[in-house]
């Protein structure tokens, strides 16, 4: 008789303790495995893209970068220079052919070649002549402001690189193929930009799109472009004029 009265008590004061420890952690009251929860939020995401080409033809990998630059409001860790950045000059070539380097970076420029080498650039990035140096010598360039500066060699035209200079690091160069992923992206809204070699700049001015990104990583899809099939880049002397093909360099 006893145990009977006693129960209900028992049972009221338990409700009572379950009731005050779902009121401490309300996520005791969900689900862990329901179908029905949704993935958290990310702090930062992956954002998605790629380059095709108008013109007819099969399409080769082509030099790229796209960027993301945060409008007012949208918060991106700093893009800091990491040491010092190198463009190797060997066997007649820039290697690496393109680089993205953070504002402030400073580039090496040595030259391992038996040869001399005369490095210019007179493009929007940076503008400089280093002037003729001979092998295994080195010669440095400060890259103060955001912008594309196309290297040449005064002596080999076939050289040619190209250091994209930005403040931001949200950036990827386009895989083999013409794919880019930028990682770590925080939620917000951006200006995103492209650079493709070969593509006249008034297109790419066009291809600027403004992009909110949220918790979820996000596919841009693909974006058409004038990409010729050669990708040699024609380009003048740091005198402006076109190169002498009918002299043979001593160098």
């Amino acid at each position: 008789m006893l145990r009977a009265r006693l129960m209900p008590c028992l049972f009221a004061t338990l409700l009572a303790v379950t009731f005050a420890a779902l009121l401490a952690d309300p996520a005791l009251g969900c689900a862990q495995n329901s179908p029905d929860a949704q993935p958290p939020a990310r702090s930062a995401v992956d954002v998605r893209l790629q380059v095709v080409s108008s013109l007819p033809g099969s399409l080769h990998a082509v030099p790229a970068v796209a960027w993301l630059t945060p409008l007012p409001g949208t918060g991106v860790p700093p893009f800091l220079p990491q040491g010092h950045y190198t463009l190797l000059q060997k066997n007649r070539m820039f290697t690496p052919h393109l680089q993205v380097i953070p504002v402030g970076s400073i580039v090496q420029f040595p030259n391992a070649d038996p040869f001399y080498h005369n490095v210019f650039s007179l493009f929007e990035g940076k503008r400089f002549d280093l002037g003729l140096y001979e092998a295994g010598s080195s010669k440095s360039v400060t890259f103060p402001r955001v912008g594309v500066s196309y290297i040449f060699c005064n002596i080999h035209p076939e050289m040619s690189a190209v250091i994209i200079t930005l403040s931001t690091p949200l950036n990827s160069i386009a895989d083999s193929r013409n794919s880019f992923v930028l990682h770590g992206v925080p939620p917000g809204d951006y200006r995103l930009h492209l650079w493709i070699e070969g593509v006249p700049q008034s297109f790419l001015d066009g291809l600027t799109r403004t992009v909110h990104v949220s918790s979820h990583d996000l596919d841009l899809g693909a974006f058409r472009a004038p990409i010729a099939q050669s990708a040699t880049m024609q380009h003048m002397n740091k005198f402006g004029n076109s190169y002498d093909k009918k002299s043979q360099s001593p160098y």
